[in-house]
């Protein structure tokens, strides 16, 4: 199933889960980033320096939780789940821990359990048609969309400048999601999460019929 889940359809669901998720924890939750743990840990020092310890908790949890979604997603992609695909059941379990978040009353654990979910995602998904990209954060898709369409002025291989506009295209994707997310959270408040949840249910469907149809395309060819 790994060509199936390096399709562009599923890196646009993705992406523009993951730019809505950003933009529910730092709008609703706290200013708090659910997946730019780079922005959290730098927070997370200057508290610690100036020995504000709730703060620090604050900006520690999502990072804990962020830990522990790889690590858990890295269980079960070394277990082979079967008979659903592990990734399959990574986005079930995504969109279902997602529901739980707007009756989460805290914002420390709130924001845990979303940067969980982001952790799985990150770890679960990282090509797109063959090339390393990130559904849930821009700075590595930046740089390589931006080395690969540098490659291209120098070479004109097609081929890179294919894959520089992938790189830019899911970046548009994640800050689709992040407008979305702005745009719903004074109408539909805590519950704007729930539309990460609509994408990742839209995800499993299309990873579900792509798997299905190249299993039968295989059949075919007996």
């Amino acid at each position: 199933m790994d060509e199936e889940s390096e399709s562009l359809i599923l890196g646009t669901l993705l992406a523009l889960s993951g730019g809505l998720m950003d933009a529910y924890s730092f709008i609703l939750r706290g200013h708090v980033f659910a997946n730019a743990q780079t922005g959290n840990i730098l927070f997370l020092g200057i508290y610690l320096c100036s020995g504000q310890w709730e703060q620090v908790l604050h900006y520690l949890f999502p990072v804990a939780g962020f830990t522990a979604g790889i690590f858990i997603s890295e269980l079960m992609h070394l277990s082979r789940l079967r008979p659903v695909h592990w990734k399959q059941t990574i986005l079930a379990a995504e969109a279902f821990l997602l529901l739980l978040v707007p009756f989460i009353p805290l914002d420390l654990f709130a924001n845990s359990l979303t940067s969980f979910v982001c952790g799985m995602q990150v770890q679960t998904f990282r090509k797109l048609k063959g090339h390393p990209f990130a559904t849930t954060m821009c700075i590595g898709n930046l740089r390589s969309g931006t080395v690969s369409f540098v490659t291209w002025l120098c070479r004109k291989d097609h081929r890179h400048l294919r894959s520089a506009a992938a790189y830019y295209y899911v970046i548009l994707c994640f800050v689709a999601g992040a407008v979305l997310g702005n745009a719903l959270a004074p109408v539909t408040g805590l519950y704007t999460i729930t539309g990460c949840s609509l994408l990742l249910t839209s995800s499993w469907i299309v990873l579900h019929f792509q798997h299905r149809r190249h299993v039968l395309d295989e059949l075919d060819q007996f």
